[in-house]
């Protein structure tokens, strides 16, 4: 019998997220003196105000490491929303301490297990005040400003949670100005689409939103 941990075609199972208070606390701490050690700035350019209940969708483009580390700290920061984000399944297997964030896994290289996590999803926007970090890219490519290519279930998400937000955030690191890298993060207003057009239209709307955004951070 094959052993699912060294067998690639084995699939991973589905790791719902597992949110731990006093876990949360601890690591709130930790993160934020790791960001105040590794950066020279943080940066924080913020256009985006959930109302008391309003339940928000926020979406960012994925170019580094740290972008798994960048929704807790916004959350914890600015928002303080009952938040839960995604996180590729070979990754949250191998640092399961991420659940206790909030954190659930996604299988991209499988469909059925990618409607799972994306229904898992919806249900988690149930909740009060609930949000979703995403990042739809789907995994790490160069920072640009164009041609982002969401995955399409962003456009499903969209529609299937319309009284929520659909937020663009932007984030840049660069050494532009220091040895130690600078992190930018540009949080921009909810994005203006209609909800009844195709979710592969309202995909598109939503990168363009992104891109105009990204574009502010190397103005």
């Amino acid at each position: 019998m094959k052993n699912s941990q060294t067998d690639p075609k084995t699939p991973l199972p589905f790791l719902p997220a597992k949110e731990t208070g006093w876990f949360i606390f601890i690591f709130d701490l930790y993160c934020r003196w790791l960001f105040h050690r590794r950066f020279d700035k943080v940066n924080i350019t913020n256009n985006y105000k959930p109302g008391p209940g309003q339940k928000s969708i926020y979406y960012l483009n994925h170019h580094s490491w740290w972008d798994g580390l960048i929704p807790f700290l916004l959350n914890q920061r600015l928002f303080r929303q009952n938040a839960r984000g995604m996180m590729e399944d070979k990754q949250l297997h191998q640092y399961p301490f991420f659940r206790k964030l909030g954190v659930f896994s996604i299988d991209l290289s499988s469909p059925r297990a990618s409607v799972q996590a994306m229904r898992y999803s919806v249900t988690s926007m149930n909740r009060p005040g609930a949000a979703l970090y995403i990042f739809p890219q789907g995994k790490i490519e160069p920072f640009r400003t164009s041609n982002l290519n969401f995955k399409k279930g962003i456009g499903w998400l969209a529609k299937k949670v319309p009284e929520a937000d659909l937020v663009p955030v932007g984030i840049h690191i660069h050494t532009m100005q220091s040895d130690k890298p600078i992190l930018d993060i540009h949080v921009g207003e909810p994005a203006k689409f209609n909800r009844s057009e195709s979710s592969r239209n309202i995909k598109k709307q939503l990168e363009d939103e992104l891109s105009e955004l990204l574009f502010t951070l190397i103005k």
